[in-house]
């Protein structure tokens, strides 16, 4: 049995997100995408996955701006909830690092959904690391970015 976020945990979780990673704006600008991705994992015909539930809930999060300031942060917290209120505890080590650095690409438009599931399935299964050529892929992605912007 999968538990799940509910809008009042997820909007004081991000309401604790900001005020702890240093601050911003506590600003909504729809709030209804948020609920909408919340209620929307719940499905299993979308997403019969813990694995698929998880992905999503960090995309869209962090692609969708219910907020105007720390949408990110706030994939990235409601991430380790999901995984901390599912037993998933050992994922949390590498976890918060790591989306610390996709994330930011995830927003950036440049890791798509279906990479980000590999990402989040190497962190599930426990591996030590990113397989060579997930590893290869982030990196021509993070390259191509910065490529972009020098």
């Amino acid at each position: 049995m999968v538990l799940f976020i509910n809008i009042e945990q997820a909007l004081s979780i991000h309401e604790k997100t900001v005020q702890v990673s240093g601050g911003g704006s506590l600003g909504t600008i729809n709030t209804g995408t948020l609920e909408s991705v919340l209620e929307h994992i719940q499905n299993d015909d979308y997403y019969p996955t813990f694995e698929e539930k998880l992905t999503h809930l960090v995309y869209a999060v962090n692609r969708n701006h219910s907020f105007s300031d720390g949408n990110k942060r706030l994939s990235i917290s409601l991430g380790v909830q999901f995984l901390n209120l599912n037993g998933y505890l050992y994922c949390l080590r590498r976890f918060i690092p790591e989306m610390e650095n996709i994330s930011y690409h995830l927003a950036a438009g440049l890791i798509e959904k279906e990479l980000l599931q590999r990402i989040l399935h190497s962190m599930i299964e426990n591996e030590r690391d990113f397989d060579e050529e997930l590893k290869l892929e982030i990196y021509t992605i993070i390259n191509q970015d910065l490529t972009y912007k020098d």
